[in-house]
């Protein structure tokens, strides 16, 4: 039986965080999660800003899920959709005052989708060097596509297509102990 080498996860992580801060190291820059339903985006993305952590720059952590709408005004959704995603509110509270630097402070949340209900604020700032990284499902809808300067697709196989397209990078976590990096691109 022939082992196939398959890299640690620590090891793909920290070669993620080193690519992305070698682009965005200066100033403020958006760092996306995305994937399809249950890819594991989240835990990913908890991963990740660790990494960019201990490679000695500031990250913060937010996820597009903790911006939802109520199921009454437009909260609910078919089986297989993602979730819809109050885009005013994620712009203002999240986005835009992240993006403005200095003593700004930003919201990381501003709904609980388990009961259905706003948060209460929680206000943080940062230094001006910093990252934000962010985490949901199809965050290259066109309501939000413009908001990242780097995706990262998360994928439990092999399946291409939709969004997966549009991302920096692609990294499939069918291990999750041996996340690998995937390089869609032909020459």
């Amino acid at each position: 039986m022939t082992t196939r080498w398959a890299p640690a996860k620590k090891d793909t992580l920290r070669a993620l965080a080193t690519e992305i801060l070698h682009n965005y190291s200066r100033g403020r820059a958006f760092v996306a999660v995305d994937g399809p339903a249950g890819a594991g985006q989240s835990a990913f993305a908890d991963d990740l800003a660790a990494a960019l952590v201990e490679a000695g720059h500031s990250a913060f952590r937010a996820s597009v899920a903790d911006f939802g709408r109520p199921r009454g005004e437009g909260g609910a959704v078919a089986d297989g959709e993602p979730a819809p995603v109050d885009g005013a509110v994620l712009r203002r509270v999240l986005v835009e005052p992240f993006r403005l630097g200095g003593s700004t402070a930003w919201v990381p949340a501003a709904f609980d989708s388990a009961s259905q209900r706003e948060v209460e604020p929680r206000w943080v700032t940062g230094p001006d060097d910093a990252l934000l990284v962010v985490d949901g499902e199809a965050l290259g809808r066109p309501e939000l596509a413009g908001l990242w300067n780097y995706t990262v697709w998360v994928t439990p196989g092999g399946g291409r297509g939709g969004l997966r397209a549009v991302a920096t990078a692609v990294v499939d976590v069918s291990d999750a102990e041996h996340p690998r990096r995937v390089f869609d691109d032909a020459c």
